[in-house]
């Protein structure tokens, strides 16, 4: 004998240790909802009876009230939390318990209560009161004159049968669950990741950027005090052309790092340098790298240079590039003195980026100061 059974939708799953969380209804848990009706094919133990023998008018009645509160009841047990599901189960349980003197079928309504005993219950309650649901079957099968003799003999196997079906049905759940927080996890971390990035091109775009806008504004200042106004304009212009490449810059970060390729930015950063009053030089070939890495060593070099325009005492800035086999080399030099070489969050966040591509940053000072990145050019295998 086959008992048809499903599970009911749910707006709150208890995770384990007790801890319970709220989770939208998914349309998997709908269509279980609409599909209650059809689980109630097993009320045809219940409603069998009625076709094989004859009772007064009193009880036809008696059992139309008892299917009628107990559908009310299952559909209730469907629409609550497992937490408050004791409730409908109650009313199951006391509903099938009054109407069994006069319809030993009401064993299909304790199946259904057995379902959502198992549903609804962790292990230790579960067995406690499918315990005490056992012994009242077996309390109404030794008190009353119940004329099914298969009542308990063949009730109490499907009770219990169908309670480890609303078992399997929780681990299912929970299960369902498990990966659902699994899920939000990882998107969280995501998010996570993705904020620090952002921050990260954030800080060495516009600390880069900002740093030109106040030397062209220093300069176009001095220039209108000497009364020389064609080249304070054209200081102007460009300052304007900065403020809008940086716009663009801030855009691109935002929706994923986009740039003109490694040789352009790079021929950005030296003029940007002599803007400053540094002599720059460029040498060795500049590699050809993949996105990935040439959008980390652009943030790097626009780090690296931001700092030599602010904290650097020199005149004179070199960048060399050097490749041997899969590696390649970049040195920074500037002949700056400074006292010593202090580390900050840009420094900190550069080197988490050029690790992300395999790349190491080593600072070194010695008539000067010398920042040197060296890498794999591409993905190791």
């Amino acid at each position: 004998m086959t008992f048809v059974t499903g599970a009911p939708g749910r707006k709150l799953i208890t995770l384990s240790a007790g801890q319970q969380r709220e989770r939208r209804m998914t349309p998997y848990d709908k269509l279980e909802t609409k599909l209650s009706w059809v689980y109630l094919i097993n009320l045809i133990f219940y409603i069998i009876p009625l076709f094989n023998v004859r009772f007064a008018l009193w009880q036809y009645l008696s059992m139309a009230a008892a299917l009628l509160l107990f559908l009310c009841c299952y559909f209730w047990a469907y629409r609550c939390s497992r937490r408050e599901m004791h409730w409908p189960i109650a009313g199951i349980v006391l509903v099938a318990t009054l109407i069994t003197p006069v319809n030993p079928g009401s064993i299909a309504m304790f199946a259904y209560a057995g379902f959502f005993i198992g549903y609804a219950y962790r292990l230790r309650p579960y067995l406690i009161v499918m315990a005490l649901l056992s012994a009242l079957l077996i309390l109404l099968y030794l008190l009353l004159d119940i004329k099914w003799n298969l009542f308990l003999v063949m009730g109490l196997p499907i009770v219990l049968g169908v309670s480890l079906l609303g078992r399997a049905e929780q681990a299912k759940l929970l299960h369902r669950l498990a990966e659902q927080q699994s899920e939000d996890e990882i998107k969280q971390l995501a998010t996570i990741v993705e904020r620090e990035r952002i921050a990260r091109d954030l800080h060495d775009i516009l600390g880069h950027t900002l740093s030109s806008i106040i030397l062209k504004a220093d300069l176009a200042e001095k220039l209108l005090a000497r009364q020389h106004t064609d080249a304070a304009q054209q200081q102007l212009s460009e300052l304007s052309q900065i403020a809008r490449d940086a716009l663009s810059q801030v855009r691109q970060s935002v929706s994923g790092y986009k740039h003109q390729g490694l040789s352009a930015e790079i021929t950005k950063l030296l003029s940007r340098l002599r803007d400053a009053g540094f002599q720059a030089v460029l040498t060795g070939d500049i590699p050809q790298l993949d996105a990935r890495r040439e959008t980390a060593l652009i943030l790097a070099l626009t780090e690296l240079v931001t700092n030599v325009i602010r904290h650097s005492k020199g005149d004179s800035c070199r960048l060399s590039f050097l490749q041997q086999g899969a590696e390649f080399t970049i040195c920074l030099h500037d002949n700056g003195q400074n006292s010593e070489i202090k580390e900050g969050n840009g420094i900190l966040g550069l080197r988490e980026r050029l690790a992300a591509i395999g790349a190491t940053l080593a600072l070194q000072q010695h008539d000067g100061v010398t920042a040197l990145i060296q890498g794999p050019r591409q993905e190791s295998a």
